[in-house]
C-alpha cells in the first residue's frame, strides 16, 4: 500500500508539473524576467500549490498518521538563521540560472532532457558535498 500510494502521489505530482509547464525553464526563466517578457503564469501554479498546501498542513497537524500507516513529522524548527538564508540563496541562484528545481528537474530528466540531467548530477554533487562538510 505504501508504494502505491508513492508511486500514485509521484505520478500526480510529476503530471501536474507538466501540465503546468514547470518542466520548461524558458517558462521559469520567463517567471523571474521582472523587465523583460515576464511571465505570471508560475505565481498562479505557486499559488495554487500554496493554497493545497495550506489545508493539507492544516490536516496532518490534526493526524498522527499518514494515509500509508506511516508517523506524520512536521518540522518544529521555526528560526530563520544564516544557513537557512544560504541555502535558499543559493537555491534560488540555481532555480534562476537553470531554469529548474528538484522535481521539475527529476521529471525532464527522466524525459531525457540533456539539461535537467546535469542540473540532477550537479544537484546530487551539492547534497554529497553538503552532507560531507557538515558531516552527516
Amino acid at each position: 500500500m505504501r508504494a502505491l500510494i508513492a508511486l500514485l502521489s509521484g505520478l500526480v505530482f510529476g503530471l501536474g508539473l507538466i501540465v503546468s509547464g514547470m518542466t520548461d525553464p524558458a517558462k521559469v526563466k520567463g517567471f523571474l524576467d521582472l523587465f523583460g517578457a515576464w511571465d505570471p503564469s508560475l505565481g498562479l501554479v505557486m499559488a495554487g500549490a500554496i493554497a493545497v498546501g495550506v489545508f493539507a498542513f492544516a490536516q496532518a497537524k490534526r493526524q498522527t498518521r499518514a494515509w500509508s500507516g506511516d508517523a506524520i513529522a512536521l518540522p518544529t524548527v521555526e528560526a530563520i538563521d544564516a544557513r537557512l538564508v544560504l541555502g535558499g540563496g543559493l537555491f534560488g541562484l540555481g532555480w534562476g540560472v537553470a531554469g529548474f528545481c528538484p522535481g521539475p528537474a527529476l521529471v525532464s530528466a527522466s524525459a531525457g532532457s540533456s539539461a535537467a540531467i546535469t542540473f540532477v548530477a550537479a544537484m546530487l554533487v551539492g547534497m554529497a558535498l553538503h552532507d560531507r562538510l557538515l558531516g552527516k
